[in-house]
């Protein structure tokens, strides 16, 4: 407690102020910097790039007749692969095993080195990744026991906490950049977003820090520097960490599955706005709305419903869509879970038993991708039907809507967020199961002046509404 004097017009004021206690504030990050460092790592790969004629043209290019006669007539001028580098950060967990990065740093890499602070230089292997979350995990080739940092707990991070970034900033030396965490539970509104937990910090981050660790003052990981927003590229104090809460179980099931595992319930779901809740017979706005069953999916085994309302999920009280997609996914599969809902049918609550299954993986989707020749391209969308027997080949929960099997990456489509992979279920409202429908729902918003559709799309099990410009 601080006693401060204020003299105003010939009159003293003692006023009792609680100043808080600068006795945390360190007068210098070199203990911690120098204590943690030793885990940190620069990882650098390789990527060999098909090319297409001696690495004249792009591969697929359509090659001259009179350029195309020279190769033929000479061999050794036929299509070679250009090797691609690329850089970022990364850290080493679990005595020394382990490495742990951003997916995109390693992402298709056919040679990956791990280089350490003392300049030591050590081939890796990927074990797994889970492009969700943008986490992968390493494992270093030799024997040596190396320097490791443990996670901390990021849910207990305040706004306001001193953190540290460590890295190595566009493949240069090793940098330390401090600051604070500037907000929490942060999502960029990706594909992934739902599962996205971001700490915003302005320690400084640039290009080659993804993958690298963002420290709390006793040494513990809290966060995964993973993305920057900028518009020249360089800090302009706005990063993005993912949390640790989020990634350590995804490192930890990558390590024992060489996967990632998220509980899977099997439904579709919105937010619940005021006038849908008063029409139901809630007093309130609370929980996500079912909005489609999986045939077969584990919501449906235990008899819920398109229309419930899902309140509660194994204790914890659920209040938007994005929690609920998140303690899903962090649930354990074939585990038997307590769901409670509300049915606006029966004008009450029911508790159900769920056991869960596994969330398909994004990749099963993206096979899709190769054009079929039945396929019809629209507003730069290749895009077929999805009947049963497709949406069970692809681990996708309904038989409806357009499934898009390709995507012109330079598309309004591709622009917003749109990819090989995902399904349009609607348009304007109107359900949307072949290019006809498509098309027609296109004419009807030109033939009324607007300028975009409004669609419901599907991407790994999430939905959600995009404006589609048509013109």
């Amino acid at each position: 407690m601080i006693n401060i004097k204020t003299i105003s017009v010939g009159m003293t004021l003692t006023m009792a102020a609680t100043i808080p206690s600068w006795a945390d504030v360190p007068s210098s990050f070199a203990d911690l910097a120098e204590q943690v460092s030793p885990s940190v790592v620069r990882i650098t790969t390789t990527t060999n790039v098909e090319q297409g004629q001696n690495g004249l043209f792009p591969q697929g290019t359509e090659i001259p007749d009179f350029m195309q006669r020279f190769f033929d007539q000479n061999p050794g001028f036929q299509g070679q692969s250009r090797p691609s580098q690329g850089i970022g950060s990364g850290f080493i967990i679990d005595g020394g095993d382990f490495v742990v990065t951003n997916n995109h740093v390693v992402d298709e890499a056919d040679e990956i080195i791990v280089e350490m602070t003392d300049g030591t230089k050590l081939s890796a292997e990927l074990v797994g990744k889970d492009a969700r979350t943008d986490v992968a995990v390493l494992k270093i080739t030799n024997d040596t026991k190396l320097p490791s940092v443990d996670f901390g707990d990021s849910d207990i991070a305040r706004v306001g906490d001193w953190v540290m970034a460590v890295g190595s900033p566009l493949g240069q030396d090793f940098t330390v950049t401090t600051g604070i965490i500037s907000a929490r539970n942060r999502s960029l509104d990706g594909a992934n977003g739902a599962y996205e937990d971001f700490l915003q910090t302005d320690a400084a981050i640039n290009r080659g820090n993804s993958g690298g660790p963002l420290f709390n003052m006793e040494g513990d990981v809290v966060g995964m520097n993973t993305a920057i927003l900028s518009p020249n590229g360089g800090s302009i104090g706005l990063g993005f960490a993912m949390s640790s809460n989020v990634i350590s179980k995804i490192v930890d099931q990558i390590i024992e599955y060489g996967e990632a595992r998220r509980g899977w319930l099997g439904v579709s779901i919105g937010e619940l706005d005021e006038a849908s809740a008063e029409a139901m017979g809630l007093n309130k706005a609370e929980g996500v709305l079912v909005q489609d069953v999986a045939p077969n999916g584990p919501a449906q085994a235990a008899g819920i419903r398109a229309g419930d309302v899902i309140l509660n999920f194994n204790g914890e009280k659920i209040d938007d869509t994005k929690e609920l997609v998140q303690v899903v996914g962090g649930s354990e599969i074939d585990k038997e879970v307590s769901v409670e809902i509300y049915r606006p049918k029966d004008n009450k609550n029911i508790n159900v038993d769920v056991t869960l299954g596994k969330l398909p993986e994004r990749d099963a989707l993206v096979q899709a991708s190769t054009p079929t020749p039945e396929g019809k391209t629209i507003l730069g969308m290749t895009l077929i039907p999805l009947d049963q027997r497709k949406a069970d080949e692809l681990g996708i929960e309904v038989a409806s809507g357009l499934l898009i099997t390709d995507i012109d990456e330079e598309s309004h489509a591709a622009e917003r967020g749109l990819r090989a992979g995902d399904l349009i279920r609607e348009v304007n409202q109107f359900p949307i199961n072949s290019a006809q429908d498509l098309e027609v729902q296109i004419k009807t918003a030109k033939s009324i002046g607007r300028n975009s559709i409004f669609v419901l799309a599907e991407s790994g099990g999430n939905t959600g509404f995009i404006a589609l410009p048509i013109n």
